[in-house]
Protein backbone atom coordinates (compact mmCIF):
# COMPACT_ATOMS: atom_id res chain seq x y z
CA UNK A 1 0.00 0.00 0.00
CA UNK A 2 2.70 2.46 0.83
CA UNK A 3 4.49 1.83 -2.04
CA UNK A 4 1.22 2.63 -4.16
CA UNK A 5 0.65 5.28 -3.28
CA UNK A 6 3.92 6.75 -3.46
CA UNK A 7 4.08 10.57 -4.38
CA UNK A 8 4.52 11.46 -8.06
CA UNK A 9 5.31 14.96 -7.01
CA UNK A 10 6.40 16.78 -4.69
CA UNK A 11 3.00 18.62 -4.13
CA UNK A 12 1.76 15.24 -3.57
CA UNK A 13 3.91 15.15 -0.38
CA UNK A 14 1.83 14.69 2.79
CA UNK A 15 2.65 16.25 6.13
CA UNK A 16 6.22 18.08 5.09
CA UNK A 17 4.50 21.62 3.66
CA UNK A 18 7.26 23.36 5.29
CA UNK A 19 9.71 21.83 3.38
CA UNK A 20 7.49 20.74 -0.37
CA UNK A 21 4.73 23.58 0.08
CA UNK A 22 5.02 26.52 -2.29
CA UNK A 23 6.91 28.51 0.57
CA UNK A 24 8.92 25.37 1.60
CA UNK A 25 12.75 24.94 1.92
CA UNK A 26 12.96 22.77 -1.14
CA UNK A 27 10.41 24.52 -3.47
CA UNK A 28 12.97 27.46 -3.10
CA UNK A 29 15.80 25.06 -3.62
CA UNK A 30 14.73 23.97 -6.71
CA UNK A 31 13.34 27.35 -7.90
CA UNK A 32 16.62 29.10 -7.92
CA UNK A 33 17.98 26.24 -9.57
CA UNK A 34 21.12 25.89 -6.87
CA UNK A 35 20.57 22.59 -5.41
CA UNK A 36 23.16 21.86 -2.80
CA UNK A 37 23.95 18.54 -0.69
CA UNK A 38 21.57 17.87 2.65
CA UNK A 39 20.89 15.64 5.30
CA UNK A 40 17.05 14.62 5.83
CA UNK A 41 16.59 13.92 9.28
CA UNK A 42 13.43 12.65 10.91
CA UNK A 43 11.42 9.83 12.24
CA UNK A 44 10.36 6.76 9.74
CA UNK A 45 8.09 7.27 7.76
CA UNK A 46 7.86 10.68 6.88
CA UNK A 47 8.82 10.62 2.99
CA UNK A 48 12.41 11.18 3.18
CA UNK A 49 13.16 8.76 0.84
CA UNK A 50 10.02 9.53 -1.38
CA UNK A 51 11.47 13.46 -1.62
CA UNK A 52 15.01 12.23 -2.55
CA UNK A 53 13.45 10.32 -5.49
CA UNK A 54 11.10 13.47 -6.49
CA UNK A 55 13.68 15.44 -6.11
CA UNK A 56 15.97 13.98 -8.52
CA UNK A 57 13.45 13.81 -11.27
CA UNK A 58 12.68 17.96 -11.00
CA UNK A 59 15.86 18.70 -11.05
CA UNK A 60 16.98 16.44 -13.73
CA UNK A 61 19.80 14.71 -11.97
CA UNK A 62 20.22 10.94 -12.05
CA UNK A 63 19.43 8.84 -9.35
CA UNK A 64 21.57 6.90 -7.14
CA UNK A 65 20.55 4.81 -3.79
CA UNK A 66 22.50 3.06 -1.41
CA UNK A 67 22.17 1.85 2.42
CA UNK A 68 24.93 2.30 5.10
CA UNK A 69 23.32 -0.58 6.76
CA UNK A 70 24.18 -2.87 3.50
CA UNK A 71 27.27 -0.90 1.64
CA UNK A 72 31.12 -0.73 2.33
CA UNK A 73 33.68 1.60 0.88
CA UNK A 74 33.84 -0.73 -2.11
CA UNK A 75 30.24 -0.09 -2.94
CA UNK A 76 31.10 3.88 -2.19
CA UNK A 77 34.03 3.67 -5.01
CA UNK A 78 31.90 2.09 -7.62
CA UNK A 79 29.01 4.48 -7.05
CA UNK A 80 31.32 7.97 -7.27
CA UNK A 81 33.11 6.62 -10.15
CA UNK A 82 30.07 5.81 -11.93
CA UNK A 83 28.84 9.35 -11.10
CA UNK A 84 32.19 10.86 -12.13
CA UNK A 85 31.91 8.63 -15.58
CA UNK A 86 27.93 10.43 -15.85
CA UNK A 87 29.64 14.39 -15.39
CA UNK A 88 31.62 13.86 -18.00
CA UNK A 89 28.74 13.30 -19.82
CA UNK A 90 27.52 16.26 -18.53
CA UNK A 91 24.93 15.23 -16.02
CA UNK A 92 25.14 15.41 -12.09
CA UNK A 93 23.91 12.84 -9.68
CA UNK A 94 21.98 13.01 -6.74
CA UNK A 95 23.24 10.38 -4.62
CA UNK A 96 20.79 9.19 -1.60
CA UNK A 97 22.39 7.39 1.41
CA UNK A 98 19.81 5.74 3.69
CA UNK A 99 21.13 5.47 7.22
CA UNK A 100 23.69 7.60 6.84
CA UNK A 101 24.85 7.75 10.47
CA UNK A 102 25.46 4.07 9.98
CA UNK A 103 28.64 4.65 8.44
CA UNK A 104 31.78 5.16 10.31
CA UNK A 105 33.95 8.52 10.25
CA UNK A 106 36.22 7.10 7.85
CA UNK A 107 33.61 6.37 5.50
CA UNK A 108 31.62 9.69 5.91
CA UNK A 109 35.39 11.60 5.23
CA UNK A 110 34.62 9.67 2.03
CA UNK A 111 31.91 12.10 0.90
CA UNK A 112 34.30 15.15 1.35
CA UNK A 113 35.65 15.18 -2.31
CA UNK A 114 33.09 14.28 -4.47
CA UNK A 115 30.88 16.57 -2.40
CA UNK A 116 33.43 19.65 -3.33
CA UNK A 117 33.93 18.79 -6.56
CA UNK A 118 30.25 18.33 -7.44
CA UNK A 119 30.44 14.87 -8.86
CA UNK A 120 27.91 14.02 -6.36
CA UNK A 121 24.81 15.92 -4.84
CA UNK A 122 24.32 14.22 -1.51
CA UNK A 123 21.58 13.93 0.45
CA UNK A 124 21.68 11.17 3.26
CA UNK A 125 18.58 10.23 5.54
CA UNK A 126 19.10 9.91 9.11
CA UNK A 127 16.56 9.32 11.99
CA UNK A 128 18.86 10.21 14.76
CA UNK A 129 20.27 13.62 15.46
CA UNK A 130 23.05 14.76 12.89
CA UNK A 131 24.80 16.88 15.42
CA UNK A 132 26.01 13.77 17.12
CA UNK A 133 25.93 11.45 14.89
CA UNK A 134 27.81 12.53 11.63
CA UNK A 135 30.98 14.32 11.22
CA UNK A 136 31.15 18.23 11.78
CA UNK A 137 33.21 18.21 7.98
CA UNK A 138 30.48 16.39 6.66
CA UNK A 139 27.64 18.44 7.95
CA UNK A 140 29.53 22.01 7.10
CA UNK A 141 28.68 21.18 3.78
CA UNK A 142 25.17 20.08 4.14
CA UNK A 143 22.26 21.50 4.64
CA UNK A 144 20.41 19.96 7.88
CA UNK A 145 15.84 19.62 6.53
CA UNK A 146 14.51 18.31 9.51
CA UNK A 147 11.51 16.08 8.74
CA UNK A 148 8.47 15.95 11.00
CA UNK A 149 5.92 12.79 12.41
CA UNK A 150 2.81 12.79 10.47
CA UNK A 151 0.61 14.53 12.48
CA UNK A 152 -3.46 13.17 13.28
CA UNK A 153 -4.25 15.33 9.93
CA UNK A 154 -2.35 14.16 7.71
CA UNK A 155 -2.62 10.63 8.44
CA UNK A 156 -6.21 11.33 8.31
CA UNK A 157 -5.39 11.77 4.85
CA UNK A 158 -3.11 8.81 4.03
CA UNK A 159 -5.90 6.92 4.73
CA UNK A 160 -8.57 8.59 2.99
CA UNK A 161 -6.42 8.20 -0.20
CA UNK A 162 -5.85 4.33 0.78
CA UNK A 163 -9.66 4.52 0.87
CA UNK A 164 -9.90 6.08 -2.75
CA UNK A 165 -7.04 3.23 -4.14
CA UNK A 166 -9.10 0.43 -2.26
CA UNK A 167 -12.35 2.12 -3.62
CA UNK A 168 -13.72 1.09 -0.37
CA UNK A 169 -13.64 2.62 3.43
CA UNK A 170 -11.80 1.23 5.88
CA UNK A 171 -14.24 -0.94 8.04
CA UNK A 172 -13.23 0.78 11.72
CA UNK A 173 -16.12 3.04 13.97
CA UNK A 174 -15.03 7.00 14.37
CA UNK A 175 -13.26 5.78 17.81
CA UNK A 176 -11.27 2.74 16.41
CA UNK A 177 -10.10 5.09 13.29
CA UNK A 178 -8.77 7.50 15.75
CA UNK A 179 -7.58 4.67 17.38
CA UNK A 180 -5.30 3.33 14.40
CA UNK A 181 -4.18 6.87 13.90
CA UNK A 182 -2.95 6.84 17.34
CA UNK A 183 -1.09 3.30 16.77
CA UNK A 184 0.95 5.04 13.96
CA UNK A 185 2.91 7.05 15.71
CA UNK A 186 3.36 9.81 13.74
CA UNK A 187 4.32 7.04 10.58
CA UNK A 188 2.83 7.40 7.54
CA UNK A 189 4.12 4.17 6.12
CA UNK A 190 2.84 2.49 9.49
CA UNK A 191 -0.56 3.82 8.97
CA UNK A 192 -0.60 2.50 5.71
CA UNK A 193 0.54 -0.84 6.46
CA UNK A 194 -1.60 -1.00 10.04
CA UNK A 195 -5.47 -0.03 7.37
CA UNK A 196 -4.48 -3.31 5.23
CA UNK A 197 -3.85 -5.70 8.26
CA UNK A 198 -7.77 -4.51 9.32
CA UNK A 199 -9.00 -4.94 5.42
CA UNK A 200 -7.48 -8.02 5.51
CA UNK A 201 -9.01 -9.26 8.37
CA UNK A 202 -12.75 -7.69 8.02
CA UNK A 203 -15.19 -10.18 7.13
CA UNK A 204 -17.95 -9.21 4.75
CA UNK A 205 -19.99 -6.17 6.14
CA UNK A 206 -18.37 -6.40 9.66
CA UNK A 207 -17.19 -2.97 11.45
CA UNK A 208 -14.77 -2.84 14.18
CA UNK A 209 -14.89 -0.68 17.37
CA UNK A 210 -11.85 0.38 19.59
CA UNK A 211 -11.72 -3.03 21.02
CA UNK A 212 -11.92 -5.26 17.87
CA UNK A 213 -8.98 -2.93 16.03
CA UNK A 214 -6.94 -3.94 19.44
CA UNK A 215 -7.81 -7.62 18.73
CA UNK A 216 -6.89 -7.73 15.55
CA UNK A 217 -3.77 -5.72 15.08
CA UNK A 218 -0.44 -5.53 16.65
CA UNK A 219 -0.25 -2.72 18.55
CA UNK A 220 3.25 -0.96 17.37
CA UNK A 221 5.54 -0.16 19.81
CA UNK A 222 6.67 3.79 20.56
CA UNK A 223 9.21 5.16 18.38
CA UNK A 224 11.63 4.25 21.28
CA UNK A 225 15.71 3.66 20.96
CA UNK A 226 17.08 3.27 24.49
CA UNK A 227 20.36 4.35 22.88
CA UNK A 228 19.17 7.08 20.45
CA UNK A 229 17.26 10.00 20.69
CA UNK A 230 13.93 8.91 21.78
CA UNK A 231 15.54 7.81 24.85
CA UNK A 232 17.31 11.37 25.42
CA UNK A 233 14.38 13.57 24.11
CA UNK A 234 11.93 11.68 27.01
CA UNK A 235 14.76 11.84 29.85
CA UNK A 236 14.91 15.54 29.16
CA UNK A 237 11.76 16.08 28.99
CA UNK A 238 11.14 14.43 32.49
CA UNK A 239 13.89 16.33 34.00
CA UNK A 240 12.71 19.71 32.45
CA UNK A 241 8.92 18.70 34.07
CA UNK A 242 10.18 18.14 37.19
CA UNK A 243 12.01 21.32 37.24
CA UNK A 244 9.39 23.07 35.92
CA UNK A 245 7.43 21.98 38.93
CA UNK A 246 4.74 20.37 36.73
CA UNK A 247 3.88 16.98 38.71
CA UNK A 248 1.15 16.25 35.71
CA UNK A 249 3.51 16.49 33.03
CA UNK A 250 6.38 14.89 35.00
CA UNK A 251 4.11 12.26 35.58
CA UNK A 252 2.92 11.35 31.39
CA UNK A 253 6.81 12.00 30.67
CA UNK A 254 7.56 8.99 33.56
CA UNK A 255 4.52 6.65 32.17
CA UNK A 256 5.88 7.02 28.84
CA UNK A 257 8.90 5.99 29.22
CA UNK A 258 7.87 2.87 31.29
CA UNK A 259 5.16 1.65 28.62
CA UNK A 260 8.73 2.51 26.11
CA UNK A 261 10.62 -0.60 28.14
CA UNK A 262 12.87 2.11 29.78
CA UNK A 263 14.73 0.11 32.44
CA UNK A 264 12.89 1.49 36.07
CA UNK A 265 15.83 1.62 38.08
CA UNK A 266 17.93 3.75 35.21
CA UNK A 267 14.54 6.06 35.62
CA UNK A 268 15.22 6.01 39.41
CA UNK A 269 19.09 7.05 39.19
CA UNK A 270 17.56 10.18 36.97
CA UNK A 271 15.48 10.92 39.46
CA UNK A 272 18.43 10.65 42.24
CA UNK A 273 20.28 13.24 39.95
CA UNK A 274 17.42 15.61 39.92
CA UNK A 275 16.76 15.68 43.81
CA UNK A 276 20.55 16.69 43.74
CA UNK A 277 20.64 19.22 41.14
CA UNK A 278 17.40 20.80 41.13
CA UNK A 279 15.78 20.60 44.55
CA UNK A 280 19.58 20.40 46.91
CA UNK A 281 19.17 21.67 50.45
CA UNK A 282 15.72 23.77 49.44
CA UNK A 283 14.55 19.99 50.42
CA UNK A 284 16.79 18.03 51.97
CA UNK A 285 14.27 14.65 52.32
CA UNK A 286 14.25 14.95 48.64
CA UNK A 287 17.60 13.21 48.03
CA UNK A 288 15.97 10.28 50.88
CA UNK A 289 13.01 9.75 49.08
CA UNK A 290 14.26 9.18 45.82
CA UNK A 291 16.65 6.82 47.53
CA UNK A 292 14.09 4.99 49.14
CA UNK A 293 12.30 4.70 46.12
CA UNK A 294 14.87 3.24 43.69
CA UNK A 295 15.37 0.80 46.91
CA UNK A 296 11.40 0.16 47.13
CA UNK A 297 11.52 -0.50 43.12
CA UNK A 298 14.51 -2.98 44.07
CA UNK A 299 12.71 -4.97 46.33
CA UNK A 300 9.10 -5.08 45.35
CA UNK A 301 10.05 -5.40 40.66
CA UNK A 302 7.25 -4.20 38.66
CA UNK A 303 4.61 -2.84 38.48
CA UNK A 304 4.81 -2.40 42.43
CA UNK A 305 7.88 -0.64 42.55
CA UNK A 306 7.23 1.79 39.67
CA UNK A 307 4.39 3.48 41.91
CA UNK A 308 7.43 4.06 44.90
CA UNK A 309 9.47 5.80 41.28
CA UNK A 310 6.05 7.92 40.52
CA UNK A 311 5.57 9.08 44.00
CA UNK A 312 9.45 10.05 43.76
CA UNK A 313 8.71 12.05 40.82
CA UNK A 314 5.72 13.84 42.27
CA UNK A 315 7.63 14.83 45.50
CA UNK A 316 10.31 16.18 42.77
CA UNK A 317 7.93 18.33 41.13
CA UNK A 318 6.13 19.51 43.52
CA UNK A 319 9.16 20.39 45.87
CA UNK A 320 10.72 23.69 46.52
CA UNK A 321 13.73 24.49 43.71
CA UNK A 322 17.44 25.45 44.06
CA UNK A 323 20.12 25.07 42.30
CA UNK A 324 22.29 26.76 44.70
CA UNK A 325 24.57 24.04 46.04
CA UNK A 326 25.31 22.87 42.59
CA UNK A 327 26.20 26.26 41.30
CA UNK A 328 28.20 27.00 44.24
CA UNK A 329 30.34 23.34 43.51
CA UNK A 330 30.82 24.17 40.16
CA UNK A 331 32.22 28.03 41.04
CA UNK A 332 34.47 25.78 43.92
CA UNK A 333 35.48 23.42 41.12
CA UNK A 334 36.55 26.21 39.11
CA UNK A 335 38.63 28.08 41.48
CA UNK A 336 39.94 25.40 42.76
CA UNK A 337 41.44 24.84 39.22
CA UNK A 338 42.56 28.44 39.17
CA UNK A 339 44.56 28.97 42.35
CA UNK A 340 46.43 25.96 41.93
CA UNK A 341 48.05 24.13 45.27
CA UNK A 342 47.80 26.72 48.19
CA UNK A 343 48.52 26.29 51.43
CA UNK A 344 45.76 25.63 54.21
CA UNK A 345 46.06 28.80 56.52
CA UNK A 346 48.55 27.59 59.29
CA UNK A 347 46.14 28.34 61.98
CA UNK A 348 44.33 25.30 60.69
CA UNK A 349 46.75 23.06 60.58
CA UNK A 350 47.77 20.26 62.37
CA UNK A 351 51.07 20.07 64.05
CA UNK A 352 51.77 16.65 65.49
CA UNK A 353 55.63 17.01 65.08
CA UNK A 354 57.83 19.64 67.22
CA UNK A 355 59.10 21.33 63.63
CA UNK A 356 55.95 21.84 62.72
CA UNK A 357 55.01 23.40 65.50
CA UNK A 358 57.97 25.42 65.32
CA UNK A 359 56.64 27.02 61.77
CA UNK A 360 53.67 28.15 63.03
CA UNK A 361 50.85 25.18 62.28
CA UNK A 362 47.81 25.42 64.61
CA UNK A 363 49.04 28.07 66.24
CA UNK A 364 46.05 30.57 67.07
CA UNK A 365 43.46 28.19 65.94
CA UNK A 366 40.55 28.92 67.84
CA UNK A 367 38.18 25.68 68.61
CA UNK A 368 34.48 26.42 67.73
CA UNK A 369 32.71 24.49 70.53
CA UNK A 370 34.50 27.13 72.85
CA UNK A 371 33.79 30.22 71.38
CA UNK A 372 30.40 31.87 72.40
CA UNK A 373 27.29 30.58 70.02
CA UNK A 374 29.94 28.16 68.52
CA UNK A 375 31.27 30.26 66.27
CA UNK A 376 34.89 31.39 66.15
CA UNK A 377 34.55 33.03 62.56
CA UNK A 378 38.46 33.04 61.35
CA UNK A 379 39.46 32.90 57.71
CA UNK A 380 39.72 28.82 56.51
CA UNK A 381 40.90 29.71 53.13
CA UNK A 382 44.31 29.81 51.61
CA UNK A 383 45.71 33.43 52.69
CA UNK A 384 46.69 34.37 48.99
CA UNK A 385 42.84 33.48 48.14
CA UNK A 386 41.02 35.17 50.75
CA UNK A 387 37.44 34.51 51.55
CA UNK A 388 35.02 33.27 49.18
CA UNK A 389 31.26 33.01 48.41
CA UNK A 390 30.19 30.16 46.38
CA UNK A 391 26.78 28.96 48.57
CA UNK A 392 24.62 31.31 47.89
CA UNK A 393 21.17 30.09 49.28
CA UNK A 394 17.63 30.82 48.09
CA UNK A 395 14.69 32.19 49.66
CA UNK A 396 12.47 28.82 49.13
CA UNK A 397 12.17 26.16 51.25
CA UNK A 398 14.93 24.72 53.90
CA UNK A 399 17.41 26.82 52.44
CA UNK A 400 15.39 30.12 53.69
CA UNK A 401 16.28 28.19 57.35
CA UNK A 402 20.35 28.10 55.86
CA UNK A 403 20.46 31.73 54.76
CA UNK A 404 19.35 33.17 58.12
CA UNK A 405 21.99 31.05 59.71
CA UNK A 406 24.56 32.31 57.11
CA UNK A 407 23.39 36.04 57.49
CA UNK A 408 23.59 35.57 61.20
CA UNK A 409 27.42 34.14 60.97
CA UNK A 410 28.60 37.36 58.60
CA UNK A 411 27.08 39.60 61.05
CA UNK A 412 29.12 38.20 64.04
CA UNK A 413 32.29 37.95 62.17
CA UNK A 414 32.00 41.36 60.98
CA UNK A 415 31.25 41.77 64.37
CA UNK A 416 34.59 40.17 65.93
CA UNK A 417 36.96 42.09 63.35
CA UNK A 418 37.09 38.93 61.33
CA UNK A 419 38.56 39.37 57.39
Amino acid sequence: MADRLRPTSLSEVTGQSHLTGEDGALRRMIESGTLGSMIFWGPPGTGKTTVARLLSGETGLAFEQISAIFSGVADLKKVFETARLRRMDGRQTLLFVDEIHRFNRAQQDSFLPVMEDGTVILVGATTENPSFELNAALLSRARVLTFKAHDEESLAELLKRAEDVEKKPLPLDDEARATLIRMADGDGRAVLTLAEEVWRAARAGEVFDAAGLTEIVQRRAPVYDKGQDGHYNLISALHKAVRGSDPDAALYYLARMFDAGEDPLYLGRRLVRMAIEDIGLADPQALVICNAAKDAYDYLGSPEGELALANACVYLATAPKSNAVYTAFSSAMRAAKENGSLLPPKHILNAPTKLMKQEGYSQGYRYDHDEPDAFSGQNYFPEKMGRQTFYDPVERGFEREIRKRLEWWSKLRKERGEP
